[in-house]
């Protein structure tokens, strides 16, 4: 039988490639590599802590075939020290160009590591395993690679696409609940951007978990929505829409992030609070309803994440954030909202004071 259920192509021309998903798909990790080593590849592995103590046996299968090395978790590993780490341990183990590797871990471990393969004598080839429901609907997709620096999230990075993608559903079943619904933010954030079935369908089903039915049909509606734009839009160069779409409630979200330190919120919970802002910002627009609102702070809320600020933040310290963003184009602050659920769409400019006006009426202070 294969080792993954269903799977998904990013098609980019020469570096099109495949995102596999299963029960079982670690087992791909473990073909794949054996194969390229018996091609005189030298491979390597760059795993999340957290994970490596949960799938030891894992692990261990890994570690039969190359050199491990083991990041902390957490958003602050996204840091120019742990991607320095990650240099000093290709070079240590005498990486070359024809080397690979795996990146084994959620969007910082996937994120860092895709970079550091980036950046590695001018780029070597790497895998995203993600081991988060975050990680395997959106940041794995895609060939977005990066770190944070002290002014904000993900300015300094590269588009470097992976070889292949192994989305093994059989990690989340020890993946922290909190975890889990900081992954559903961006499965409600597709659906909201391009996917009004998928919205409705996340509101009709029971409170989706690592061992449901429908997870893997969804876990693939997701890369295909994000396959798709990515196809169209690859380093988001288009005036308008294209892959800035999949920015939906970032702009709102990252500032939360930032104006609350790095850790505090997971990312996840950050974006399910920003896609309430950007819901709001679509209402004061007249392009959706009140209720249309209230179902997005619904299903938002089902999954336990922020529909306010947990403790309360400036609007000074959220716009300062927000000017600082990677998405400020020509210094004018750009939004993503939506005409309707489903339909997601770019605006080019919001005035602040609408944005502050949100910020307060969901718990930020003036």
């Amino acid at each position: 039988m294969s080792w993954y259920e269903t799977s998904v192509e990013v098609d980019l021309g020469e570096r099109s490639y495949p995102i596999w998903i299963g029960r079982e798909a670690e087992a791909g990790v473990l073909e794949t590599a054996s194969k390229l080593i018996s091609e005189n590849r030298k491979c390597g592995f760059v795993l999340d802590a957290g994970f490596a103590a949960q799938q030891a046996e894992f692990v261990s299968k890994l570690e039969s075939l190359g050199p491990v090395l083991k990041l902390p978790a957490g958003e602050t590993t996204k840091s120019l020290q742990e991607l320095g780490s990650i240099f000093d341990f290709l070079a240590a183990n005498t990486f070359d160009r024809s080397s690979f590797i795996f990146a084994v871990g959620g969007g910082v471990i996937g994120d860092l590591g895709g970079f550091g393969a980036a950046s590695y004598l001018r780029g070597i080839d790497f895998y995203q395993v993600p081991t988060t429901l975050l990680s395997m609907v959106d940041s794995s997709v895609g060939g977005k690679t990066g770190i944070n620096i002290s002014a904000g999230k993900n300015l300094v990075g590269a588009f470097w696409q992976p070889q292949g993608v192994f989305s093994s559903t059989g990690f989340l079943t020890t993946l922290p609940e909190r975890d889990f619904n900081s992954g559903m933010a961006e499965v409600i954030k597709h659906g909201m951007l391009n996917d009004r079935a998928l919205f409705e369908q996340l509101e009709s089903l029971d409170v989706l978990h690592a061992e449901h039915a429908e997870l893997p049909g969804i876990i693939r509606r997701n890369c295909e929505i994000k396959a798709a734009v990515v196809n169209a839009d690859e380093k988001e160069q288009a005036s308008s829409g294209g892959r800035a779409l999949l920015n939906l409630g970032h702009t709102f979200g990252h500032a939360v992030e930032n104006a609350a330190g790095y850790g505090e919120y997971m990312h996840g919970e950050a974006i399910g609070l920003g896609l309430v802002m950007a819901a709001e910002l679509s209402l004061r627009l007249g392009n959706i309803s009140e209720d249309d609102v209230n179902r997005v702070i619904a299903l938002v809320g089902r999954y336990s994440l922020p529909t306010r600020c947990v403790e309360p933040m400036s609007v000074a310290a959220l716009m300062d954030a927000m000017r600082r963003d990677k998405k400020v184009h020509r210094g004018t602050l750009r939004f993503v909202g939506m005409k309707s659920i489903g339909q997601a769409y770019t605006i080019p400019e919001v005035a602040p004071d609408l944005v502050s006006e949100i910020l307060v009426k969901y718990g930020a202070v003036e």
